[in-house]
């Protein structure tokens, strides 16, 4: 059974959609025992930063999710799911995070004399850093992948699998150890992201 964490952010019944037309068995929760028997964990999430620690402590998830992931278990979280993997954000204000992967998250800023829309809304192409079960299926450069976001990540070149450009390098794919951070939409994001998701859960 995979655990589709529900924390009131979002998201929850498309990826739980997704595993399903896959096969696989996905179980939308917010209770910590469910989370301890699930074989895997998904995190979901959209809206901000300082909202998703506050309504994960609030549901008092955040140590059982640290405790599962210390102990191996598999753990994705996509978009704002994926950001609160790392140490801090910084959206509004500076917001510890989980604290999972090594990082933190930022606001995506265009570069100088270029005029792109933030947020970042649409198909990218993704190029392979480091190779991982999770993208075995990904072709470098030419596998499109759907994002909607105005904050990255910034992280070390080691704990990147996939990496896109907009304007800047924009991690896509993360990871430490078996914790996974896609900031791009699996289940969103067609074949290839339901690929991914299939590899996800069957690690």
């Amino acid at each position: 059974m995979i655990a589709v964490i529900d924390y009131g952010a979002g998201n929850i019944f498309s990826v739980k959609n997704a595993l399903g037309f896959l096969g696989f068995t996905g179980k939308l929760t917010g209770d910590a025992a469910d989370i301890r028997a699930a074989d895997k964990l998904i995190l979901p999430g959209v809206g901000a930063f300082p909202d998703a620690m506050r309504m994960l402590t609030e549901r008092g998830l955040t140590d059982v999710i640290r405790a599962e992931a210390a102990g191996g278990k598999p753990l994705l979280g996509i978009c704002l799911g994926m950001q609160i993997l790392f140490e801090r954000g910084y959206e509004f204000e500076e917001t510890r995070g989980l604290g999972l992967i090594e990082g933190y998250v930022d606001k995506l800023t265009p570069p100088a004399g270029e005029n792109l829309k933030i947020p970042h809304m649409g198909w990218d192409s993704v190029e392979i850093i480091n190779p991982l079960p999770l993208t075995k299926t990904v072709s470098s450069g030419t596998t499109m992948v759907y994002f909607v976001h105005s904050y990255k990540a910034v992280t070390p070149r080691e704990n990147i699998s996939l990496l896109a450009r907009y304007g800047q390098d924009v991690p896509a794919l993360v990871f430490r150890g078996s914790v996974y951070g896609a900031q791009f939409h699996p289940e969103k994001s067609g074949e290839a992201g339901l690929n991914i998701l299939r590899s996800f859960a069957e690690l």
